[in-house]
C-alpha cells in the first residue's frame, strides 16, 4: 500500500471509481490506474496488477446478472476469450521479461497510449451508438469469427499491460462489427468475456509481475458498493454530460503519464474543457442558453 496514505482514502478512491464504473458500464481500468499513479505515487506495474485484481472481483457480478437475463451473446464470447486469454497472460510475461528494469517505465507509456484511445472509442462510441439501424435479428447474429479473434487479441494485450481496454477499447470495435445487436447484448457480452480475461491478466501479473494485496484490499472496500450505487443512478443518469467530461479526464490523464509538460496538460485540458461544456450545452442547451445561441447567430 501507498506509503502514508490512509486506508480510508484508497477505499474512498475506490468508491469513486467504482460509482463511474456502475454509472457508465465503463472499465475501471480506465480510470483506476492513473489514479493509483497520478495521485498515490503507485509504481505503474503494481497499479495495473492491483486494478486487475479489484476488476476480476467486480467483473463477475454485473456478467451473472445479464447471463440470467439472457442478453449475452455466447458464441460470440467464445471466439473474444478465444483470442483475448492466451494474448493477456503471454503479453504480462514477454513485457516483464523483454523490458526488466525499464518495466514500469513501459507500463506508464503504454498506460498513457491505452487512455488517449480509450477517449477516442468513449466519443465515437456515443456518436455510433446514437446513430446505430438495426437491420437483423438480434437474437440470431452469425460470429465472425477472425475479426472477432483479433478484437480479443488486442484487448487482451491492452489489459494484459495496462488494465484498460476491456470495455473502453473493446466495445466500440464489437459496435462496428455486430451493428445489429442491442446495447443490453452488447454490454452483457463484453462483461461476461471480461471475466476470463481479466482472470488470465490479473494470473499473468501474479506469477510474473506484482500485486499489492494490501492496496487492492483497500480499493475493493469503496469500489464494490460504489458500482451496486453508480448502477443504480445509471438509469437516470444524463449520458450527454457524463461522456464529455470523462473523455477529458481520460485524455489529461494520458497525457500525464506520457509525461507531457504540465503546461501543456493544462491549456489541452483547459481547451477539451470547454469543448466539453459547448457540446454538453449543444445536446441539450435550455430555453435561456438556446435563445443566447439563436441570438449570438443573429
Amino acid at each position: 500500500m501507498p506509503a502514508d496514505t490512509p486506508l480510508f482514502v484508497l477505499a474512498l478512491a475506490g468508491l469513486g471509481v467504482g460509482f463511474i464504473v456502475g454509472l457508465t458500464g465503463m472499465g475501471g481500468g480506465a480510470l483506476m490506474t492513473p489514479v493509483l499513479v497520478l495521485l498515490f505515487g503507485v509504481d505503474p506495474g503494481k497499479a495495473v496488477g492491483s486494478d486487475l485484481v479489484v476488476s476480476l472481483l467486480m467483473k463477475p457480478v454485473g456478467g451473472g446478472v445479464h447471463l440470467r437475463k439472457g442478453t449475452v451473446h455466447l458464441p460470440l464470447v467464445k471466439w473474444l476469450v478465444v483470442g483475448s486469454v492466451p494474448s493477456a497472460f503471454a503479453s504480462v510475461w514477454l513485457f516483464s521479461r523483454i523490458f526488466g528494469d525499464h518495466y514500469n517505465d513501459v507500463v506508464q507509456r503504454a498506460i498513457g497510449v491505452a487512455l488517449l484511445l480509450a477517449s477516442a472509442g468513449l466519443i465515437a462510441k456515443g456518436a455510433f451508438s446514437g446513430k446505430r439501424h438495426a437491420t437483423g435479428d438480434p437474437d440470431h447474429v452469425p460470429v465472425r469469427p477472425i475479426p472477432t479473434l483479433l478484437v480479443g487479441v488486442f484487448g487482451g494485450v491492452a489489459v494484459g499491460i495496462t488494465s484498460v481496454g476491456s470495455g473502453s477499447l473493446m466495445m466500440p470495435l464489437l459496435l462496428v462489427l455486430y451493428p445489429v445487436l442491442t446495447a443490453k447484448q452488447l454490454v452483457g457480452t463484453d462483461l461476461v468475456q471480461a471475466v476470463p480475461l481479466v482472470a488470465a491478466a490479473s494470473l499473468g501479473h501474479l506469477l510474473f509481475g506484482s500485486v499489492e494485496f494490501g492496496l487492492t484490499a483497500a480499493l475493493l472496500l469503496g469500489a464494490l458498493p460504489g458500482v451496486w450505487l453508480g448502477a443504480h443512478v445509471s438509469s437516470r443518469s444524463a449520458d450527454y454530460v457524463i461522456r464529455p467530461i470523462l473523455a477529458v479526464v481520460l485524455i489529461v490523464s494520458g497525457l500525464k503519464m506520457l509525461n507531457v509538460p504540465s503546461m501543456a496538460v493544462g491549456i489541452t485540458g483547459l481547451v477539451l474543457s470547454l469543448i466539453a461544456v459547448v457540446m454538453i450545452l449543444r445536446s441539450r442547451p435550455t430555453p435561456i442558453v438556446r435563445l443566447a445561441m439563436d441570438a449570438a447567430a443573429e
